[in-house]
Parts: C-alpha cells; sequence; structure tokens
C-alpha cells in the first residue's frame, strides 16, 4: 500500500522509478501564461509532478514553465501522453519526438496511451517498449484502460505497464480494477479526482469537511492518497493550488473512507474505454 508521509512523499513502480503521489494535472489550462504560472505556483507549493499530454494543446508552455523554474529538471517528474491519431509504431516514434520538443527536455518521465485504439493498441505499446529500452523515457503505462488492456498486453509483451491512469472519484471507484492493479504492481493514478466539482457540494463531503475542518476538494484529495491511488488535480488558480495540497495534517477514518465508498455509481464525466472513438468523434 501507499505510504503517506508530506507533499514530497512517493510510490515506487515495478521498475524501481519512483514518481511523486501528488501533482497538477493541466488538462485545459491554456497555453503560454495560465500553463506557465500554474506550474510555477505548483513547484512554489512543493508539487513535482506535472501531467499533461500532446491533446492538451500546451506542452511547449509546460516546458517553457520548467525552464524558467527555480527547481532542478532532476526533481521534477513530468507526464505526457499520445494522442489517438498518433497511434500506432511509426506514429506513435513521430508524436513522441514531437512532444519530446515541445517539452523542451532530454527524456520523459512517464508515457502514456491516452485511449487504448483497438486495431492500434498493440503496435503503440510495440513503440513504448522500444521508447523505453532506449531510455528517453523512465517509465511507461496507460490511461483510460480497463483489466483486459493490461491482460492483452501481459500475453503479448515483455514490459507491462508500470502506471494506470484513470477516471477516478467517488462515484466511479472501480474497487475491482483497484485490487487487479495492486495485484500486479501497477500504480494508479486519478484524473478528475473532483468529478469536475460536482461533489463538491455532496452532503457527505459537506458533512466530512466541516468534521474535519477541511474543504470538501481536500477531502476528496485525501481519499483518494487513502485508497491508494496518486492523484493530480487540476486548477489555474494559485491559491486553489496551494489548497489542495494541504491534506497532510489530517487522516479519514477507515469507516469514512467507506462512507466516500458508499457513494459509488460507476458515474463517469469522460468516455468509457471500450466506446471512447464514437465520443471523440462526436466532439469534432
Amino acid at each position: 500500500m501507499m505510504k503517506i508521509t508530506d507533499i514530497s512523499g512517493k510510490v515506487k513502480f515495478s521498475n524501481q522509478i519512483e514518481m511523486p503521489y501528488f501533482g497538477l494535472g493541466v488538462y485545459k489550462t491554456e497555453n503560454g501564461d495560465e500553463v506557465i504560472n500554474s506550474i510555477h505556483a505548483a513547484l512554489d507549493n512543493d508539487y513535482r509532478l506535472i501531467d499533461t499530454a500532446s491533446y492538451y494543446k500546451n506542452e511547449t508552455g509546460v516546458g517553457e514553465a520548467i525552464k524558467t523554474a527555480n527547481v532542478n529538471r532532476s526533481e521534477l517528474f513530468v507526464t505526457t501522453k499520445v494522442w489517438i491519431d498518433d497511434m500506432g509504431f511509426d506514429a506513435t516514434l513521430r508524436a513522441f519526438d514531437k512532444s519530446l520538443k515541445n517539452l523542451n527536455l532530454d527524456y520523459i518521465d512517464m508515457y502514456l496511451i491516452h485511449w487504448p485504439v483497438p486495431d492500434l493498441f498493440l503496435e503503440t505499446w510495440r513503440a513504448f517498449e522500444y521508447l523505453y529500452q532506449s531510455g528517453v523515457v523512465k517509465a511507461i503505462g496507460l490511461s483510460n484502460c480497463l483489466q483486459h488492456h493490461i491482460e492483452d498486453l501481459e500475453k503479448n509483451f515483455e514490459v507491462k505497464p508500470m502506471l494506470l491512469q484513470n477516471e477516478f472519484h467517488p462515484r466511479l471507484v472501480q474497487q475491482n480494477l483497484l485490487d487487479f492493479c495492486q495485484e500486479k504492481d501497477i500504480v494508479y493514478q486519478a484524473w478528475s479526482p473532483l468529478m469536475r466539482g460536482r461533489l463538491l457540494d455532496n452532503e457527505l463531503i459537506l458533512n466530512l469537511a466541516d468534521q474535519y475542518k477541511k474543504s470538501p476538494a481536500q477531502i476528496l484529495l485525501r481519499w483518494d492518497l487513502q485508497k491508494g491511488v496518486a492523484t493530480i488535480p487540476k486548477s489555474v488558480k494559485a491559491e486553489r493550488i496551494a489548497d489542495n495540497a494541504l491534506i497532510f495534517d489530517f487522516e479519514l477514518s477507515s469507516e469514512d473512507v467507506k462512507k466516500i465508498d458508499s457513494l459509488d455509481r460507476e458515474e463517469r464525466t469522460g468516455a468509457h474505454p471500450d466506446n471512447f472513438l464514437e465520443h471523440f468523434k462526436n466532439k469534432k
């Protein structure tokens, strides 16, 4: 299980590389000043994990923020992702090179398959293995995947995913998938840990916030970590970024963790991993 200490705490992958279990997500953060200022605010509050993606179209801003930060690159953990239009062996290698250039980095800490395009999933992972074995990425993993996706990779490849980043919040727990990942030594990470704000006025969460003298967001983020799930809340407001990190001076009781678990409704804000292509086709 994840040992929770403070914001500098880390979780270890199966290859012994370590990643901060708490970081900043930059989905829908505008390239340029907004993403640069957000990252600088996070770094000022001791965040050391930054999660972006080619799809977010802010990798150049993330790179500029890193370059101009008063933090050594070696202290940072940077994640990016290959988009569905860039999957397949050769296309993935080209996409990785573009991300590396946009970020202005010599290596990427974590590279993820953003969504598992069925006909290209295995070929994309073959490119991931190649990148990992060449040393330009320190760890590789998946986003928006389920148990059967992981099992497909296990059947076909030597290197298994080190991380699974999924939508995760009290309305979408997927405990069986959490248990599976723990059994396979795959770190689980939450995107949309606050359910895009929809849980901040939930009665149970509000009552717990009052009980623990914390904000609803802090209750939810602490619950993530106590579930053994790394988390990357997104914000562009310096005050909110600072507040989100104030979750290491209290602990939810096991009873209260179970109460939050009981909110589970298998409810998503994003697409389902098995039918996401239709979702993105409709968005175009």
